[in-house]
């Protein structure tokens, strides 16, 4: 006989917010796809627009290891939206810099990116959805802003190509 398991005092948090990334991201990966492009592929572009920053900057903003973050600049300088160039304040560096057809590429995708997100919190009511967003927001800049220590790092779940 199996001893019943115990009961929650709170909704599964963690469950919630990794359920809802998931759906989010692939909301906007079949979303982006109306461009050719994804949702790793905009974030870069847009980060590397709002300032001059190089791979390693972005890496750290966008949450990307290295390897995955020079294979999405390598895409990109191949589909001609972004181009490594030296920095105009440091020599040693390399920045990474969006191209004219990058900046076409990266207003369409907002256009798209902030289109997914309405259509997401138009099932809040609408005096909740402010609210929603500020509680989340405070979240992931407050408590959630950094893993905590742990001798057991956490992967993220790789992403599914389909």
């Amino acid at each position: 006989m199996s001893t019943p398991a115990p009961s929650r005092t709170v909704r599964d948090l963690t469950g919630m917010l990794a359920h809802a990334a998931h759906v989010m991201t692939t909301r906007l990966t079949a979303a982006l796809a109306e461009i050719g492009s994804s949702p790793r592929a905009h974030c870069v572009l847009f980060h590397a627009m709002e300032a001059e920053r190089t791979q390693i900057q972005i890496a750290e903003m966008t949450d990307l290891d290295k390897t995955t973050m020079v294979v999405t600049v390598d895409e990109l300088e191949r589909e001609g939206l972004a181009e490594r160039r030296p920095s105009t304040t440091d020599r040693r560096a390399r920045i990474v810099a969006v191209t004219p057809l990058g900046e076409e590429n990266v207003r369409r995708g907002q256009e798209i990116v902030d289109r997914v997100h309405a259509e997401v919190l138009g099932f809040l009511p609408e005096d909740q959805r402010q609210g929603f967003v500020d509680a989340l927001a405070r979240l992931v800049d407050g408590e959630l802003a950094k893993p905590v220590e742990c001798d057991r790092p956490v992967r993220r779940p790789r992403q599914s190509r389909k």
